[in-house]
């Protein structure tokens, strides 16, 4: 007599698990996330590995704008690991917001360490005058590039730049690669309470 067969109890279906690599290396300042609970906009970011302004805009149906509100550059205090930098190497700190130009929503905050060195004189040439952000500057140069997602998590981000507000936020950082070496590390922080 032939008995039913059972298959295993699987895990809930986590779209994002293979596209991070370092979650247990998280900051301790991220909280788990469980990932079918969050917004399908929320869910989509996090897997996402193209240009983030151009999804934003598809999805939002209104033109995004970047708003550079800080790039300064700076000597590495010490060696960035996920940037593969030594201490005292020249690195490039921008500050951004996507901003929707109608809404005037703010859909994410970016924070990005860039290694100059790494980039063609076209990319930094397109940092000095680019209102467009990071992504159009990859995608402009023609560098075959990939994004490698390293974690993710649940931020109450009290930094927050005007006008924003102390708020939870979902935070992801990736690097962008290029030729087998990375050239930039970035953080974006999606707000949850508008997704």
């Amino acid at each position: 007599m032939k008995t039913a067969r059972q298959d295993p109890v699987q895990a809930a279906f986590d779209p994002a698990a293979s596209s991070y690599i370092a979650l247990p290396a998280r900051p301790a300042s991220l909280a788990p996330v469980a990932v079918a609970e969050l917004p399908a906009f929320l869910r989509a970011v996090l897997v996402i590995d193209g240009t983030v302004t151009r999804f934003i805009e598809a999805w939002a149906c209104e033109p995004i704008v970047v708003d550079c509100l800080e790039q300064t550059e700076q000597r590495a205090a010490a060696a960035v690991e996920w940037l593969d930098t030594a201490s005292a190497e020249p690195l490039l700190r921008r500050r951004s917001r996507l901003r929707g130009l109608e809404s005037g929503r703010i859909y994410a905050h970016a924070d990005s360490l860039i290694v100059p060195a790494r980039l063609s004189p076209g990319m930094r040439a397109g940092l000095a005058s680019e209102p467009q952000g990071l992504g159009k500057i990859l995608r402009d140069s023609g560098m075959e590039t990939r994004r490698e997602g390293l974690w993710y998590g649940r931020e109450r981000w009290r930094a927050a730049p005007p006008p924003a507000t102390p708020a939870d936020y979902l935070n992801r950082s990736y690097r962008v690669l290029a030729n087998g070496r990375p050239l930039m590390l970035i953080t974006e922080r999606f707000p949850l309470d508008g997704a």
